[in-house]
């Protein structure tokens, strides 16, 4: 008997086209770290009085979901994927020459349905694949670190497990590295570019809509998984060398605007001079009491916490803009 080691499963994703129905061929495949995939349910428990003493005869089960936790290395391609089901609207922008890059502008959608997905397991060791409709991204987080691939993990949400065969696409993509992080604040959205890119040692950015299940009766799987709320929080680290850069802001409550920008420019696009990335701009962002710890020997490190909120005079709180060769989602 085959005994089960992590590296010969594979996880896929592809996008709904009718909220629900399952995607049978993954368009992407994701090169994963750690994968948590677990079949849940709830039961109820038969305790009636039978004229024993025992505590009970038997158990039903009432609702079947499936939840996942996926950490994975930020990939080009199928990254945006992930952004657009969280957010909810996605435009693209092709280039009018061959070997163009293509832009995909990613925005929260005022709905609670935002984009739905399909997870599918390749799973050689049980023998049996599977694939989870009406997949939805509860938190992204965002980890931006040194000495390592930039990553993320996705906590996710789908219906329980149906029978597939999976087959797997081969994965090319370009990922990022510490090198290819810009920092940059600004007043205003619109002031970002002009703006000087600020040294910081590390940043955690976490996107989560509060997610309910549409438990019906006549089912054991809820109808839908709806978004309630969308929040944007996030901490990061920098040497401490004024009070101008964080700590001023913090003291007032002073919201700015926000960039973290990853350019691999190590990797070019097609035939044309443009590099692939994911830009993250916040429109309205506020400091947290920050933390500096002051030790003899050592350089002071501040550590920032943050929130960002939506801006009336933008009517936004966030865009994010993907530069890459795929030309749709």
């Amino acid at each position: 008997m085959s005994k089960g080691i992590g590296r010969l499963n594979q996880v896929g994703i592809a996008k709904e086209t009718s909220r629900g129905t399952a995607v049978g061929t993954p368009t992407y495949m994701i090169a994963f770290a750690e994968l948590d995939l677990d079949e849940k349910d709830q039961r109820v428990i038969d305790e009636q009085s039978y004229g024993v003493v025992e505590n009970s005869v038997g158990e039903s089960i009432v609702k079947q979901w499936m939840e996942a936790s996926i950490k994975a290395p930020i990939g080009d391609n199928h990254f945006p994927l992930l952004l657009y089901s969280i957010l909810g609207t996605l435009n693209t922008s092709i280039g009018t020459a061959t070997g163009t890059p293509c832009t995909h502008t990613i925005t929260v959608a005022q709905s609670a349905q935002h984009q739905s997905l399909t997870i599918l397991l390749d799973d050689p060791i049980g023998g049996q694949d599977y694939k989870h409709a009406n997949a939805v991204i509860a938190q992204l987080e965002i980890a931006y670190e040194r000495e390592a691939f930039l990553s993320y993990t996705a906590s996710v949400k789908a219906m329980k497990g149906a029978a597939a065969t999976v087959n797997p696409v081969a994965v090319s993509e370009n990922r990022f590295l510490p090198q290819h992080v810009v920092f940059k604040l600004a007043t205003t959205q619109s002031g970002l570019t002009a703006a000087t890119a600020m040294p910081i040692k590390s940043a955690t950015l976490r996107i989560t809509q509060n997610i309910q299940d549409d438990d019906v009766l006549g089912s054991v799987s809820p109808a839908d998984f709806l978004s309630k709320q969308f929040a944007i929080e996030g901490e990061l680290e920098a040497i401490y060398q004024n009070e101008t850069d964080f700590k001023s802001n913090s003291l007032t409550g002073t919201a700015r605007a926000m960039r973290l920008d990853l350019i691999n420019t190590d990797a070019v696009i097609g035939t044309g001079a443009a590099n692939p990335s994911i830009r993250i701009d916040l429109n309205k962002v506020v400091f947290q009491p920050i933390t500096k710890p002051i030790r003899l020997n050592d350089i002071m490190v501040q550590r920032v916490s943050f929130r960002a909120h939506y801006s009336a005079t933008d009517s936004k709180m966030v865009t994010i803009t993907a530069v890459n060769s795929q030309q749709s989602y």
